[in-house]
């Protein structure tokens, strides 16, 4: 699978205008290589060109995980003394002939540790951004793929329903999350998870991207929890608001806006159909309300390795939707200081539709 990846890559490569590709540890470096590097003080770099073997730059100690490539890539090593490291990275890059040629890279991954040993060893190459050849390679899912996705859904679907029995009023922000986490470890998911889960009660839930806090949960109060888990390298993103004890009739009826909302963007997604589209069907919901400028988001972004990738529900976005493009439908509406209402599904379109791997209820539900 990932000899095939690199193909792909490679063949893109060569239509593209770049020589090569730079990448550092990350979602596209696993994706093609199959195998996990982390990032850390000592930089790890493959450099990928259209017509030889990959090279790998990478710290002494890390040479073992070279064996577990499927196909062929030459490693340059370096040891423990950082003077030594610009002239490994100059004898690899040397090697595939890279000076003053176009070495593409990942803008929201290579880090200036990486770029500037990476630039030490080709001063003279140019480092456009490599961002739309990169994204093409993940953006169409495989069955593989969407399995392991569909299972970080019931992973994190199975945490949230073991943790909505442990939910009282006076409980804090943070004890919510941390009994969701420990739920979340327990049914499966990898450790490092996806993202941390965004756990919000009362005028918090009113934060779109709010960080679970010491604040106890009240009667009253709507409760949004955005959550999700990681399995075999893919994710889940889900929301569900509840309402704590007996809650105003407005944030119920705010509720029921955003589930039918939700509920439109996701009938709205399906082949052919612009991305704008899937925002323009949740949006006219909640405008048609009365409650338009209180969705103050995208409706949805891609899902897969990452937590956020294409393709970008937006209203401005016509790109096209395809079988295997996996996405978020996120509609929420949030009124500033009192409460706050966000429903989160994870979507996959398919060859004649879409199939939605989260099935949790999305009626409002009552803790406390």
């Amino acid at each position: 699978m990932t000899q095939s990846r690199l193909d792909k890559l490679t063949a893109s490569l060569r239509t593209s205008g770049l020589s090569a590709v730079a990448l550092n540890p990350g979602p596209t470096l696993t994706y093609l290589t199959g195998v996990a590097f982390h990032l850390m003080e000592r930089p790890v770099v493959m450099l990928i060109s259209a017509d030889r073997d990959p090279v790998l730059i990478l710290p002494e100690l890390e040479l073992p995980k070279v064996e577990l490539f499927s196909y062929k890539v030459q490693a340059f090593s370096y040891g423990e003394n950082p003077s030594d490291w610009d002239d490994v990275f100059r004898k690899a890059t040397q090697s595939l002939g890279l000076d003053g040629k176009r070495i593409g890279v990942e803008p929201r991954q290579m880090r200036l540790l990486e770029f500037r040993h990476v630039k030490a060893g080709a001063p003279e190459a140019d480092y456009p951004d490599a961002s739309t050849v990169l994204t093409a390679l993940r953006l169409k899912k495989d069955k593989a793929e969407v399995d392991a996705m569909r299972k970080a859904v019931k992973i994190a679907q199975d945490a949230l329903k073991a943790t909505i029995p442990l939910i009282k009023i006076g409980m804090a922000e943070r004890e919510v999350t941390s009994e969701l986490v420990m739920h979340l470890l327990r049914h499966g998911s990898e450790p490092e998870l996806p993202f941390a889960p965004i756990v919000s009660s009362g005028p918090n839930s009113a934060n779109p991207h709010a960080s679970p806090s010491e604040r106890k949960l009240q009667a009253g109060d709507l409760l949004v929890v955005d959550w999700g888990a990681a399995y075999d390298g893919y994710i889940s993103d889900l929301t569900r608001t509840f309402a704590v004890g007996k809650v105003d009739e407005e944030y119920r009826t705010i509720h029921q806006i955003v589930q039918d909302a939700n509920a439109a963007g996701r009938a709205a997604g399906r082949p052919g159909v612009p991305c704008a589209n899937v925002d323009k069907a949740a949006r006219d919901v909640i405008e048609a309300a009365g409650y338009g400028k209180y969705f103050t988001h995208r409706t949805g972004h891609g899902i897969g390795m990452e937590a956020h990738e294409d393709p970008y529900m937006r209203g401005d976005n016509m790109q096209l939707l395809e079988p295997g493009m996996a996405f978020t439908v996120e509609p929420g509406i949030y009124l500033t200081n009192r409460n706050g209402v966000r429903i989160e599904d994870n979507v996959v379109i398919t060859e004649t539709g879409a199939d939605v791997l989260s099935d949790m209820p999305r009626e409002i539900q009552v803790v406390g």
